[in-house]
């Protein structure tokens, strides 16, 4: 089993769902507890709802392997994202409720880490990074969209409702100011857009992916998209996708990456 899945695009822009697999190989779930089977943590169903990226042009790679094996979207150090916030690590140890993944003797020493950075976390950023040059050798510019869910209330990592849309530029620093303006202005004139409430750079500011790949002065530009769960799925289990709910915000996804490519588009331009 590969530890992604990726489909090549012809346009400059590249989506990017690290934290959609659910697998986790026989080895290592042996050494869990039986709440790890449940993969509750999962952005559950991101390759349907953004069933526009072919249409679009767009290439996606996404994960086959669970976040609870390893975390793509964290660097390889384990560098904490959020310093003075909690989070869960490069290995994670528990659930986002805090229910353990492991018993106390079984927790992944350092050897297994690395192993594992290097079975499944490698792979993935070698892919992510191969195609992100490929696009930038052809276009002279990139944009890579790290696609994201979580339900919406989540009390270990902040209070009360997440915004449906929460947008990371990591403080305008991983992609060039005028795409997160030609962004805001989409959000602002889209009627269909007008259902959602939306942030830049509020709970969620960008992961490791966003904040490693984006690049604005080597014309690589990223942005995080966190979505509420709610709008799309059943939030409780069997986290069941809502094709009536999904419907609807899947226009404001499409209007987006359009946004982004008729920015990438106008940055082409300027270039000659």
């Amino acid at each position: 089993m590969t530890a992604y899945h990726f489909t090549p695009g012809s346009v400059p822009l590249l989506i990017s769902m690290p934290h959609v697999g659910t697998a986790i190989p026989p080895d290592i779930a042996a050494q869990m507890l039986p709440v790890a089977q449940e993969t509750a943590d999962t952005d559950w169903h991101l390759r349907a709802l953004y069933n526009m990226a072919q249409e679009l042009g767009a290439s996606t790679i996404a994960a086959e392997y669970s976040r609870y094996v390893i975390d793509l979207n964290r660097s390889s150090d384990n560098a904490n994202l959020y310093p003075g916030q909690d989070t869960t690590g490069l290995c994670p140890v528990d659930t986002f409720d805090k229910q353990p993944l492991y018993a106390a003797d079984k927790l992944p020493v350092e050897t297994e880490i690395k192993r594992r950075i290097s079975s499944y976390w490698l792979p993935y950023h070698q892919q992510l990074e191969l195609e992100l040059q490929r696009l930038l050798s052809l276009h002279g510019h990139v944009i890579l969209w790290d696609a994201h869910s979580i339900a919406s209330q989540v009390p270990r990592f902040f209070e009360g409702k997440l915004p449906d849309l929460n947008f990371g530029t990591a403080d305008q620093k991983s992609c060039d100011a005028g795409l997160q303006t030609a962004l805001t202005e989409c959000l602002q004139n889209s009627a269909e857009a007008s259902a959602y409430t939306h942030i830049f750079n509020g709970r969620f500011k960008g992961g490791f992916i966003t904040r490693h790949y984006g690049q604005p002065q080597s014309r690589i530009h990223a942005v995080q998209l966190e979505m509420s769960q709610c709008v799309y799925m059943d939030e409780a289990a069997p986290y069941a996708y809502r094709p009536d709910l999904a419907g609807q915000v899947q226009p404001v996804l499409k209007q987006l990456l359009q946004t982004c490519l008729a920015w990438s588009k106008q940055q082409g331009r300027a270039a000659t």
